[in-house]
């Protein structure tokens, strides 16, 4: 059973708003414009860059799995 990205979430509180996932993001699917929303549709599914750069672990996916959803967070 493939696993598949349902979507990427920025949790709000934990985001400090330096907008490191803005200039790393590949195809501009953040948004450099406050609240820094995001466009799924520019997003690539394998890509986690965002995640990564991300200091503060306030972006996460959410992947799907058959009929199973898991979240999964940047590693601490």
């Amino acid at each position: 059973m493939q696993l598949m990205r349902e979507m990427l979430i920025r949790h709000p509180n934990r985001c400090t708003h330096n907008a490191v996932c803005i200039p790393v993001c590949p195809t501009g699917a953040w948004q450099a414009t406050k609240p820094f929303g995001f466009e799924a549709s520019k997003c690539l599914e394998g890509c986690t860059i965002c995640i990564q750069a991300c200091p503060s672990g306030a972006i996460y996916a959410i992947y799907r799995k058959g009929g199973s959803v898991i979240e999964a967070r940047k590693a601490s």
